[in-house]
């Protein structure tokens, strides 16, 4: 047999098995709780931009205080049902507004100076468990560091509050941020706010999900597999991946060493466009300077490029015909109102994306394995995967699992040299194509969200997005609409290096002409 049919046999029994076991998935599922969608927001405050509400703040046309409490109330509102804030500061965050409102009414700075200084004044926001604030949980929800409280802020939490910006809560996220279901044995579960019975991705999930119900506007989330984008596009709102160095990762658990240091990002989640390069500048500081966050795009003259699917991933489930057909409505749009030709691009290494991650986050020997995050004692993944079978396991079967995929992928040398050779081809050919004026649509993930539990069936999906934080390319998220059964349809839009100024760009104009979020419907 060749490689490619070797290759297409292999798809197929993987497709066999992941339809079996969703099925299985969902015969379980029947005796599972069911959970009504939270009424939808009403308060005009809860649907207004964060730029907007910090600028009648500054006006002295809204009292911080008023936000906060109307933030506060949607929170107590949903969360009982979603699982989305595991911890919340409101009697802290109260305070603050109050504090923001008082410096206000002292008249001591003028309306550019405070724009300049305080471009979040008085608004609230939220933030990824994993990220220490000060006095919060920072577990990362591992039962282990379950009574573990950060004495100090992350770098970007400090960098928000220096703009402003006040603190409500921590939210949900997979067991150490390493899986696209926000679930862990210290807080449970978070719910998708569009449909509770499916999953709202990780391992940000629990803020793309109170972003989602607008119980917060703006948020903190980090990404080294997709961990902004997913849960963005999951629960339909904005993400965006940075360039890697242009926003700093210290202070959140776990944080990446060695080669992954490249690979992992902290960055905006929001959920409105016009959001995102207020934040992204708020939380890079000092690193804006010289780089192209401020420059005017000229969208009519950027060059687009199109692919709807990996063309063929092994282990990668085939993208929704939902997805694939609201790409193409996104591409006929762009062609019209831009009057842009959007080229048809075959990628041909991007099929290997799973592979390539896979290879590349375990090519560092250097700091601790995941194995060795999850406990402080030497871990055993076969030994733990068996103490899980019988109910005895601290950790989570997905956290288990990738133990036992990182000591598998150590034993595959001559594999990985093959797909790292991989990623060098893959990261010179996108960015020649792209150069600096150039965008690529790409799928965020190959399916609309799905039920919880699904994902053990289709672990690998999440190379969609993985594949970006290899090389490196700064990406945006953004909702598309709702599908027929009303879940979020999205995309993401990839550039070269450093020129996340235009992915944001489109971002911004495609939510002005098409609409972005879209509320959840009771």
């Amino acid at each position: 047999l060749n490689m490619g049919l070797l290759r297409q046999i292999l798809h197929l029994l993987f497709c066999a098995v992941s339809r079996l076991s969703i099925l299985l998935i969902r015969c379980f599922s029947v005796f599972s709780r069911k959970y009504a969608v939270p009424v939808p927001p009403l308060d005009p405050l809860l649907l207004t931009p964060a730029y907007v509400l910090a600028e009648r703040i500054r006006n002295r046309e809204l009292r911080s205080v008023v936000l906060v409490q109307a933030f506060i109330a949607r929170i107590r509102q949903v969360n009982s049902v979603l699982n989305a804030v595991v911890c919340d500061r409101f009697d802290d965050a109260i305070r603050e507004a109050q504090s923001a409102d008082e410096f206000l009414s002292s008249g001591t700075e003028d309306k550019e100076t405070l724009r300049e200084r305080f471009p979040l004044l008085g608004v609230p926001f939220t933030v990824k468990e994993a990220f220490g604030v000060q006095g919060m949980p920072q577990s990362s929800g591992l039962l282990s560091r379950k009574l573990i409280v950060s004495e100090t802020d992350a770098v970007v939490v400090s960098r928000m509050k220096k703009a402003g910006a006040i603190p409500i809560g921590v939210t949900n996220c997979s067991e150490l941020c390493m899986w696209y279901e926000s679930s862990n044995k210290v807080y449970g579960k978070t719910r998708n706010p569009y449909n509770p019975q499916h999953i709202v991705g990780g391992s940000s999930g629990g803020e793309g999900c109170i972003l989602a119900t607008a119980g917060s506007v703006i948020g903190v989330g980090s990404d080294i597999g997709g961990s902004i984008r997913m849960p963005a596009f999951f629960n339909g709102i904005y993400g965006h991946k940075p360039t890697p160095g242009l926003v700093p990762n210290e202070g959140q658990f776990p944080n990446a060493h060695g080669c992954r240091s490249e690979f992992l990002c902290t960055g905006p989640m929001c959920r409105y466009a016009s959001d995102l390069p207020l934040v992204l500048k708020v939380m890079a500081g000092e690193k804006t300077v010289g780089r192209s966050l401020d420059q005017e795009v000229s969208l009519q003259s950027l060059r687009y490029f199109s692919m709807e699917n990996d063309g063929g991933g092994l282990f990668v489930s085939a993208v929704d015909d939902e997805l694939v057909q609201a790409q193409r409505q996104l591409v006929g749009y762009i062609e019209k109102d831009l009057k842009a030709h959007v080229q048809t691009v075959n990628i041909h290494n991007l099929r290997y994306s799973f592979e390539i991650w896979s290879a590349m986050m375990s090519s560092d020997d250097k700091g601790e394995t995941f194995a060795d995050l999850l406990s402080s004692d030497k871990l055993w993944p076969c030994w733990e995967l068996l103490k899980w079978t019988f109910g005895f396991s601290k950790h989570t079967l997905p956290a288990i699992g990738l133990a036992l995929t990182e000591k598998l992928a150590k034993i595959n040398t001559e594999g990985n040299k093959r797909m790292m050779q991989k990623a060098k081809l893959l990261k010179e050919e996108i960015s020649s194509l792209l150069g600096d004026d150039g965008i690529l649509i790409y799928p965020s993930h190959p399916k609309i969200a799905p039920r919880h539990h699904e994902p053990l069936a289709m672990a690998f999906n999440f190379a969609y997005t993985g594949i970006f934080n290899i090389l490196g390319f700064p990406v945006t998220q953004c909702p598309l609409g709702l599908s027929t059964t009303g879940l979020p349809l999205g995309f993401q839009l990839i550039a070269s290096h450093n020129n996340d100024h235009l992915t944001l760009a489109l971002a911004q104009h495609l939510e002005k002409a098409l609409g972005g979020w879209k509320p959840p419907q009771a």
